[in-house]
C-alpha cells in the first residue's frame, strides 16, 4: 500500500465471495418507503455518470443521452434523485463542465453536480501551502489555486527558468548559450492533472524534478529516496472519442513515466495518492456530492444505493466495485464493532481491540460517514467497451499489461471487472434502475 493509495489488494479476498456473483439489483422499496409523501416520492438510491463514451463521443452528444434525462428531471427542471457527473478528465473547472454537459443534454446542471478527477485533491491539505509542479493542458494553474494550492509552478514556468533543459524538440532548443534563470522556489510536490501536450517535455522535466529533489539547479541524485510526493489524476489508460478506436489517455502517460523513472533509478515511482476512477478515494468523494443534493432538496431518506454507469471495465466498472467492496466491509467492520460492545456491556470503544489491518484512511476524516451501503455498476455498449470482446475467464491469463489495462498499483480481479447489468446505452441503463427501485417519478 502506497500512503493514500486504494487499499485494493486488502479487499481482493472479500471481492471474490461479494461481487463474482454478478450483483443481481435486488430492487429496494425505497421508491414509496420511510417518510415519503405520496405526491413526491423520495429516493434512496443515487445516480454517478460518466461523460465520455456513456453520453458523448468527444464532442458529439449519444443520442440516448437526452433521452435519460427527460426521465431525470422534472418539469420544474429539477432532478427527481441525486446525480453527480463523474469523469477522470481534469482540463477544465467544473463550471465550465457542468455548461457544456447544460448545454448537451438540455438540463440545468450545477458545478456541485460534477466532479473531476482532481476534485478530490481539496481534502490534501497538507500540500496545500507547499511548491507545487503541476504537469496537465487547460488553465492548470488557475485549477490548482480554485483547489486550495497557494504556491503553483507550471512545466512553462520551468521551461522558460531552465530553457536547457527542454532539448528533444531541435527547433525549440535555445539559440545561444544559456543560463539557468533560477527564479523559482523549490519544488516541493507534483501534482499531474491529465495528459499534457508535449509528452516529451512534460516527461522530462518531471524526472528531472524528482531526481533534484525539487531543485533543477543542481544535477540528478538518482540514490536519493524517497522522491518527491507524487499525486497523480486520471489513470485511465485510453478513452474514447469521435474516432472508431479508443484514444491515449492519462494512464498511457503514466506508463511512460513509471517505466523512465525505473530505467533510470532501477526503483518503483511511488505515488502518495491515485485519484479519479477506480480509486475508493474518487467514489467517497462522489457519495459525498449525491448526499449533499439530498440535503438541499430535503429529502429525508438516507441514500443507501449508487449506482455507477460506465463505458470502461477498468475504470467506471472496477471502481464501482471496488467501492462497493468498501462498503461492504465498512459496514461488517462497524457492526462487528457493534456487537463486540454489547457483549462487553461497556458502551463503548475501550474494550476493543485495535483493527490494525484497517486503520481508517487519512481522506474519510475529511468527509462525513457514507450512508451508501452498495454501489452497482452498469456497463454500457457505447464507448471503450466492446460487447463483441469478452474478458479472458482466468486471472492468471490477464496478468500481462497487454491485456489488464488498469494502472500498475491495482490487481487485476476477475470479480471487479464484472458489471453487474449490461445495456445497449444510457437511456436503457436509466429504465433498469428506476425498474430495479421501483421508482415512479411524479
Amino acid at each position: 500500500m502506497r500512503g493514500l493509495l486504494p487499499f485494493s489488494r486488502a479487499l481482493n479476498a472479500l471481492c471474490n465471495r461479494q461481487v463474482r456473483r454478478r450483483a443481481g439489483f435486488a430492487g429496494s422499496e425505497c421508491g414509496f418507503s420511510g417518510i415519503v409523501s405520496v405526491s413526491k416520492p423520495q429516493p434512496c438510491f443515487g445516480l454517478l455518470f460518466d461523460i465520455d463514451g456513456v453520453l458523448v463521443r468527444g464532442k458529439i452528444p449519444i443520442p440516448a443521452a437526452k433521452k435519460a434525462f427527460q426521465k431525470l428531471v422534472n418539469s420544474q427542471g429539477q432532478f427527481v434523485v441525486p446525480v453527480v457527473f463523474v469523469t477522470n478528465a481534469g482540463n477544465c473547472m467544473r463550471q465550465m463542465k457542468a455548461d457544456q454537459l447544460s448545454h448537451i443534454l438540455g438540463v440545468p446542471i450545477t458545478m456541485d453536480q460534477v466532479m473531476m478527477s482532481h476534485s478530490p485533491l481539496r481534502m490534501f491539505k497538507k500540500y496545500h501551502d507547499k511548491c507545487v509542479l503541476v504537469s496537465g493542458q487547460g488553465p492548470v494553474l488557475d485549477i490548482a489555486k480554485n483547489l486550495g494550492f497557494q504556491n503553483v509552478v507550471s512545466i512553462d514556468m520551468l521551461r522558460e527558468s531552465f530553457p536547457l533543459l527542454d532539448m528533444v524538440d531541435h527547433n525549440r532548443r535555445p539559440k545561444l548559450p544559456s543560463s539557468p534563470i533560477g527564479n523559482l522556489p523549490t519544488v516541493e510536490a507534483v501534482i499531474l492533472f491529465g495528459e499534457p501536450i508535449r509528452w516529451e517535455t512534460n516527461l522530462q522535466l518531471i524526472i528531472d524534478i524528482l531526481l533534484t529533489n525539487g531543485n533543477l539547479s543542481g544535477a540528478h541524485q538518482t540514490q536519493k529516496l524517497p522522491h518527491l510526493p507524487l499525486l497523480a489524476c486520471n489513470m485511465d489508460l485510453m478513452w474514447m472519442a469521435e474516432a472508431q478506436s479508443p484514444r491515449f489517455g492519462h494512464g498511457t502517460f503514466l506508463v511512460c513515466l513509471e517505466n523512465i523513472y525505473k530505467k533510470i533509478t532501477g526503483k518503483e515511482v511511488k505515488y502518495k495518492a491515485l485519484m479519479g476512477k477506480p480509486s475508493e478515494l474518487t467514489y467517497h468523494f462522489a457519495e459525498y456530492l449525491i448526499r449533499g443534493q439530498a440535503v438541499e432538496r430535503n429529502w429525508t431518506q438516507p441514500i443507501t444505493s449508487l449506482y455507477a454507469i460506465g463505458d470502461n471495465l477498468m475504470t467506471d466498472i472496477y471502481g464501482a466495485n471496488l467501492y462497493s467492496c468498501y462498503l461492504k466491509e465498512r459496514n461488517r467492520r462497524k457492526n462487528s464493532k457493534a456487537v463486540a460492545k454489547m457483549a462487553t456491556g461497556t458502551g463503548s470503544n475501550a474494550a476493543l481491540p485495535q483493527d490494525n489491518d484497517h486503520v481508517e484512511n487519512a481522506w474519510e476524516s475529511e468527509l462525513a460517514p457514507p450512508s451508501a451501503t452498495s454501489c452497482k455498476s452498469i456497463l454500457v455498449c457505447t464507448g471503450v467497451y466492446n460487447p463483441h470482446t469478452e474478458v479472458p475467464t482466468y486471472a492468471n491469463k490477464c496478468i500481462k499489461e497487454t491485456v489488464f489495462h488498469g494502472h500498475r498499483d491495482f490487481r487485476f480481479d476477475q470479480a471487479l471487472v464484472e458489471p453487474g447489468h449490461i445495456v445497449q446505452d444510457v437511456a436503457d441503463a436509466v429504465e433498469l434502475i428506476f425498474e430495479q427501485e421501483k421508482f415512479v417519478p411524479q
